[in-house]
């Protein structure tokens, strides 16, 4: 459902770039993490890659080896649903590859097997990126890897619809979206005024930012703190557009997008893939994006992927070349062009081609503080949980302090697994 996003020869080049600055600094990529020599990138680098990012990464990555003729890319395309699993099998057999992508969910679990290589301080600053993206990469203290593209989320909302309802540029607080969702029922004629995830696998990424935005923390002092007011609050709050049947709760796979083309969903949550989408459903000029309604803030989730480099990495020093390749902002522009993965480095964001776009503008301002769940190697794991109780709270009016118990009981039996 979900989409998914240098040749480093001297001091100067790399001041150039958001690999800005020589030697060692503080900027997170841990005590451990050793220097990577200076010069063009030789050798063979292998890499596991994901999705379209897996398809399209070994024709992009002729620029690099243009820039390092001595060097290879060879790129192995690994579907999403396998990815998980066959990482964990090659970092037990020691048979990495030199790169892989690293779903930002999954970096816990990991770095804390030992087998990823801290993040050279020499090549990369973490204020180069978006805050929560670079704290994806973090586990106890140190970086393993780099945010290689970023996504997020906002409202999505039909103008014509909004302009009835009396909302032309949406909502902006938690009460304007309740009435905003209202009044696209009963003013602008809509079958449902928003579409919210009931529950269902990922809908966390959904009911969070929700929790976020009122202030809740789901790890404090390294241990999970899901059942606090502030969550619950945020819950119930959630809830009540299932309650008030503003929110459909058992919408068909593949429904959204024709039913908002044609009005019958006025607004969604979603990320900006869905922008290509609704332009091909026959949406194209009818809708906008706005960010997410704030209560204390507005604080969207933060996800993408990120690349990491191996320990057992047969061509160490040329791998993070490579990721330092990617990660320069004009690569990352080109790369947003070739394959609409938005930019982990924040100066991307600076160019016509992302700068121009209002719908990008909105997402690039939710990612200065858009947050993701902590890196422990057991949140996958109570994801699950989380995804659940939800369910049980949107579709079957479960009361949500119990299933946020029920989650926090869950959480404190498997800990966070640092």
């Amino acid at each position: 459902m979900r989409k998914k996003w240098l040749a480093v020869a001297t001091c100067a080049a790399l001041a150039a770039s958001v690999t800005a600055g020589c030697g060692r600094d503080d900027s997170g990529g841990g005590d451990t993490a050793e220097a990577v020599e200076e010069g063009k990138a030789t050798g063979e680098i292998t890499v596991w890659a994901m999705g379209t990012e897996g398809e399209k990464l070994s024709e992009f990555a002729k620029a690099f080896t243009t820039e390092n003729p001595d060097a290879k890319v060879t790129v192995t395309a690994v579907p999403w649903d396998s990815a998980q699993q066959k990482i964990s099998s090659a970092i037990a057999a020691k048979a990495t590859p030199d790169v892989s992508m690293i779903g930002t969910t999954m970096q816990g679990e990991f770095a804390k097997t030992g087998a990823l290589d801290p993040t050279p301080t020499d090549l990369f600053r973490k204020d180069s990126f978006f805050p929560g993206a670079w704290d994806t990469t973090v586990v106890d203290d140190t970086s393993y890897g780099i945010p290689w593209y970023v996504e997020t989320r906002g409202l999505f909302y039909r103008t014509d619809l909004a302009e009835k309802a009396g909302f032309p540029d949406g909502p902006k607080t938690w009460d304007e979206l309740t009435a905003f969702a209202q009044a696209m029922k009963d003013k602008a004629g809509a079958k449902w005024g928003i579409n919210l995830q009931p529950g269902k696998t990922g809908s966390w990424q959904t009911i969070l930012p929700f929790g976020w935005s009122n202030g809740a923390a789901i790890e404090a002092d390294g241990k999970w703190t899901f059942d606090t007011p502030q969550m619950t609050e945020a819950l119930t709050y959630y809830q009540s557009f299932f309650k008030d049947k503003l929110s459909p709760d058992d919408l068909p796979q593949g429904a959204l997008e024709p039913a908002f083309a044609k009005g019958e969903i006025a607004s969604f949550i979603s990320g900006p893939w869905h922008v290509g989408i609704l332009n091909e459903q026959g949406a194209k000029g009818k809708f906008a994006v706005a960010p997410l309604p704030a209560k204390q803030s507005s604080t969207s989730f933060i996800g993408g992927s990120n690349l990491a480099v191996f320990k057992d990495a047969k061509n160490r020093d040329a791998a993070w070349k490579f990721l330092a390749w990617l990660s320069k902002p004009d690569v990352q522009v080109k790369w947003y062009q070739a394959v609409s993965d938005l930019p982990a480095v924040q100066s991307a964001w600076d160019d016509p081609a992302l700068a121009s776009d209002p719908n990008l503008k909105v997402f690039g301002t939710a990612l200065e503080s858009a947050k993701a769940p902590p890196s422990f190697p057991t949140w996958t794991q109570l994801a699950a949980t989380f995804d659940v109780e939800a369910e049980k709270v949107c579709v079957g009016g479960a009361d949500p302090a119990a299933a946020l118990k029920a989650v926090q009981s869950q959480a404190e039996s498997i800990g966070t697994g640092s």
